[in-house]
């Protein structure tokens, strides 16, 4: 993650004396030490710290745990947290310790006995974080794996509890927040990545929620019946009609569970297919992904949740009646462990990232398509649990959206949108409504020159909508003094893009768009500077996933509940039918998340 330089670190030798006893560990013997430095992986972190005459024991004791916990204490023990570090990176760009993942464990970038690699990399192409100071003949992570060589593994160790959560995304922490209100205090919460959060802390836009306390102080009309027209509309009406009624009947009680909890999305927007301005946030309109990320895993620590990171789910374990009583974990150190469960509820994510599995369900999908979602993404516990029998739905129904932000991974969120940006060609010409659905545009971007199209906006919507902030940080949107400026820096006919912004600010003035019927068009271009952001399609959802009932349990093939199966979030399907709404995916994660884990919670105490 970073180049900082750890021989600029000053310790002192009672520092350096108190690192190295014995009480924090059962510690190293001699031969251990002489081996190891002599080995090649003296070259590493480990080796660096060696050479400054720290021993093994005064960053780990000689059993580390999956999650590193231990050892990310004594790193910052002696360099800092990450907003330390990033006070003292702040030159370099980008700052390799300032992360919109939050508080990242700093293993999750630095490893001690092999070669380091900036988790960032995983997802951003930073030049300057391509080799690390100890990354020398590093590989970038390989996140996809055939389960079926744990088929017949063994586990080392066996522990019980009452419920395992697979995935550490909004979906399981709110169903584990769930079945702990309900009763159930032996959770246990598995994470295959190094840090938590999955897709939902890359969630820039909002959640979907009808008829709010926070709608009616703005004047917005909106129910859930109107929604739920919405919600099936989207989705061709190809969604479950079932679980989008409840999606939508159950959005505003998600806004006030969430704001009983302390995570208030009192900020309103409006997302391409919605009839009103329903997509909630946090005030002053920060991102809701990091927002609610930053408020689930405060929330975990402070209830003592048992999460669980570099653990990974390999297997789930039926008893002869069929019901989930078992699963195996690979664990980064601890290795193959099996865990004895009454309830086990996957919130494992979509496919996003595994472009071979794409392939297969979708070839008419490119195979140079980007992704926005992270690198775990790669459908894990559907395919696990379509190996104990479990039904699937929707299977080929991938979402691309429209706006992913050329040169990064990044979403440009539909708030931009909604706040005004009007989209336009390389002809500087617009082509679509900016507010109709993510399929519908992004077939239509996709046929524009070069397959991209650009985001225009004004300095009033820069400064009202903080959803821009990523695409400056990254230096990747282009300005102008004028329109004309713009264009001429941006590679747009500044001819035509002068030309269109007129007219559309008089359709503005009118209230009504001839051209492409944008619905509720009111806001003009026209307040210098000026702004444009590079978009282009791009892999981000997953509609399909395994087959729930009302109450998340995971349905077979014989269209009977899994018993002891439960899921939530991307990895299920039904909800969104062939194309989802923007601001739906959020909310499904907290309104099923609570089903999830209530309906666990009465199943473990029966």
């Amino acid at each position: 993650m970073s180049k900082f330089k750890i021989k600029t670190l000053v310790l002192s030798l009672p520092l350096l004396a108190a690192l190295s006893t014995a009480a924090f560990a059962a510690g190293f013997s001699d031969a251990q030490t002489k081996t190891f430095a002599a080995s090649p992986k003296s070259d590493y972190l480990a080796g660096t710290h060696q050479k400054m005459g720290l021993q093994c024991v005064s960053c780990h004791p000689s059993e580390v745990t999956d999650g590193e916990k231990e050892i990310n204490q004594k790193c910052t023990s002696c360099h800092g947290d990450l907003d330390a570090l990033a006070t003292k990176t702040q030159s370099q760009n980008p700052n390799p310790h300032k992360s919109h993942l939050g508080k990242i464990q700093c293993t999750a970038c630095h490893s001690g006995h092999e070669p380091s690699v900036a988790y960032c990399t995983n997802c951003h192409d930073f030049p300057s974080m391509k080799t690390m100071k100890q990354g020398k003949g590093a590989n970038q992570p390989n996140f996809k794996e055939d389960l079926a060589k744990y088929d017949n593994a063994a586990p080392t160790k066996v522990e019980k509890t009452q419920l395992l959560v697979v995935g550490s995304g909004a979906a399981g922490f709110v169903a584990a927040m769930t079945a702990r209100d309900a009763g159930i205090k032996d959770i246990i919460m598995i994470e295959k990545m190094a840090i938590p959060g999955g897709n939902s802390q890359l969630a820039a836009g909002g959640m979907n929620a009808a008829g709010t306390k926070f709608q009616k102080e703005k004047g917005i009309e909106d129910n859930s019946e109107l929604m739920f027209k919405d919600t099936m509309k989207g989705g061709k009406n190809a969604s479950n009609p079932d679980l989008a009624k409840i999606l939508a009947e159950q959005s505003n009680a998600s806004i006030e569970w969430l704001a009983q909890k302390g995570a208030v999305l009192s900020n309103v927007g409006r997302g391409g297919g919605s009839s009103a301005a329903r997509m909630h946030g946090p005030a002053g309109g920060a991102f809701v992904g990091p927002y609610l990320s930053k408020f689930f895993r405060d929330k975990a620590e402070e209830t003592g949740l048992d999460l669980r990171l570099n653990s990974k789910l390999v297997k789930l374990i039926t008893d002869k009646s069929g019901n989930v009583v078992e699963a195996l974990v690979k664990g980064k150190h601890s290795g193959i462990y099996r865990i004895d469960a009454k309830a086990v509820i996957l919130a494992t994510g979509g496919i996003g990232a595994n472009a071979d599995l794409v392939q297969a369900l979708r070839s008419d999908i490119s195979k140079d398509i980007k992704t926005s979602n992270q690198p775990g993404s790669q459908g894990d516990g559907m395919l696990l649990a379509q190996k104990i029998g479990a039904d699937v739905v929707d299977v080929k129904e991938i979402q691309l959206n429209p706006t992913l932000l050329v040169g990064s991974p990044v979403i440009v969120s539909e708030i931009v949108r909604g706040a005004g940006a009007v989209f336009v060609n390389k002809e500087g010409k617009r082509f679509i409504s900016e507010l109709t659905t993510r399929d519908v545009t992004s077939a239509a971007v996709s046929k524009q020159t070069g397959g991209v199209a650009y985001e225009i906006f004004d300095q009033g919507i820069r400064d009202k909508v903080k959803q821009l902030g990523a695409a400056f940080e990254l230096g990747l949107a282009k300005e102008g003094n004028s329109l004309a400026e713009l264009a001429k820096n941006t590679g747009i006919n500044p001819d035509n893009l002068v030309k269109t912004i007129e007219q559309y600010n008089k359709y503005a003035d009118s209230g009504k768009d001839p051209d492409f019927n944008r619905p509720g068009i009111s806001v003009k271009i026209g307040q210098p500077k000026y702004y444009a952001i590079e978009i282009t399609p791009a892999i981000h959802y997953y509609m399909g996933g395994l087959k729930i009932d009302k109450n998340s349990r995971v349905v077979n093939k014989d269209g009977k509940p899994i018993n002891g199966l439960f899921a939530a979030g991307e990895v299920t399907g039904g909800v969104h039918g062939k194309n989802r709404l923007g601001g739906n995916s959020i909310s499904e994660t907290i309104t099923f998340g609570r089903i999830a884990g209530q309906s666990a919670a009465e199943l473990i105490q029966k």
